[in-house]
């Protein structure tokens, strides 16, 4: 086989080959050459601080300590306890226990010592507390220094998505820049390599996290979708608790792969009612996270949906979780933002009366299997 393969490459062929290649790493070079004119962020960021100490907020202020030996990290933490692990041991034991952490991270649980003159403030607290925790700690947060968001989800109340409710819960406009994208914190300990996309209104801005952040571990995509970015980060959370369910009902994998694929479709419906690029949608913050949300069993989301599906219940899951799965509080949020812009979601619809209590996973797929047959759309 592997002989035949290689008869059938003409010399005309790999020289092709060879020459797109070179062209790729003559286009690197360049690129390199002019960023390295422009201001080198890294070496002036003196301070960046960490608001969260989940396993994701940790992992990216890993990837900071470790592009800049000397930079100060400080992850603003809830317990006294969570930040002497970190401090004492070099070690969040609650949620990342088997990694040791670079020695320029600590820890507090005092905003008034981790967030004054700051370069930059990382925002990692769950979706549904960022509100009333930013109006808590507002007045330590300087009004110039960038806010760069990892939350993914939207406010069960208002359905306002994270560039929304930060700048309402500082009372404030703030710098921002939303990040997301396939990032599981482990594989981010692990130093395994993976991409995101830094989104902001500001291109400059979105410009300098790439730069903070970029090393030959994670590839920094730039964008100014912040609403598509935003909004393929909260749907694809809805979207895992589906495919999970899937997966515990033991549907097979044509089944998961089709709701799936229908998930893929209605986050472009809305989304995109909503002011959402196709392109984006279709990138890194859009398939390739809800690739690795919906088919890897490291997903909370996921595997809220699995248990969901060998019959558990939403209480006994989620009382068992010490870390939040966002897509359970973001299902309600999706069916009033549905409704106000006037889009048929069935398969996220079905999670959310799942959720609610209203409907046995097995009967949500086969009213949907029994759905009239339509065009692609």
């Amino acid at each position: 086989m592997y002989e035949r393969f290689q008869q059938g490459i003409s010399d005309e062929e790999r020289e092709a080959v060879r020459q797109s290649w070179d062209k790729v790493m003559r286009w690197s070079r360049r690129v390199e050459e002019k960023n390295s004119k422009k201001e080198d962020v890294l070496a002036t960021t003196k301070k960046v601080a960490v608001m969260g100490g989940g396993s994701f907020g940790t992992a990216m202020a890993t990837l900071l300590a470790r592009n800049k030996p000397d930079l100060d990290v400080v992850i603003l933490v809830r317990s006294e306890a969570d930040a002497a692990s970190i401090n004492e041991d070099h070690k969040n034991a609650k949620y990342l226990p088997k990694y040791e952490l670079p020695n320029n991270i600590r820890a507090t649980t005092d905003p008034a010592h981790a967030l004054p003159e700051c370069d930059f403030i990382v925002h990692a607290v769950p979706v549904q507390s960022s509100k009333a925790f930013l109006a808590g700690v507002k007045k330590h947060i300087s009004p110039d220094t960038p806010l760069l968001c990892l939350s993914k989800g939207l406010d069960r109340e208002t359905c306002e998505m994270m560039s929304e409710v930060i700048p309402e819960g500082l009372g404030r406009k703030q710098p921002l820049a939303v990040l997301s994208g396939p990032t599981f914190a482990v594989e981010l300990m692990q130093g395994l390599p993976t991409a995101i996309v830094a989104a902001s209104e500001d291109k400059n801005l979105a410009w300098r996290v790439q730069r903070l952040f970029a090393s030959t571990h994670l590839r920094v995509n730039t964008s100014a979708d912040v609403v598509g970015v935003e909004m393929s980060g909260a749907l694809k959370n809805v979207l895992a608790i589906a495919a999970g369910m899937i997966e515990g009902l033991e549907l097979g994998n044509n089944a998961l792969a089709s709701v799936v694929a229908q998930g893929c479709a209605e986050i472009r419906w809305l989304a995109s009612k909503m002011g959402a690029r196709p392109e984006t949608l279709a990138g890194l913050s859009g398939t390739g996270d809800i690739m690795l949300t919906c088919f890897v069993n490291l997903s909370r989301n996921r595997s809220v949906g699995v248990r969901l599906g060998k019959g558990e219940s939403l209480e006994d899951i989620l009382g068992s979780m010490n870390q939040v799965a966002e897509g359970v509080a973001t299902a309600g949020a999706v069916m009033k933002l549905a409704r106000r812009y006037k889009v048929s979601l069935p398969v996220l619809t079905a999670v959310a009366r799942i959720l609610e209590d209203d409907l046995d996973p097995r009967d949500a797929v086969q009213e949907i299997m029994n759905l009239p047959q339509v065009p692609e759309v």
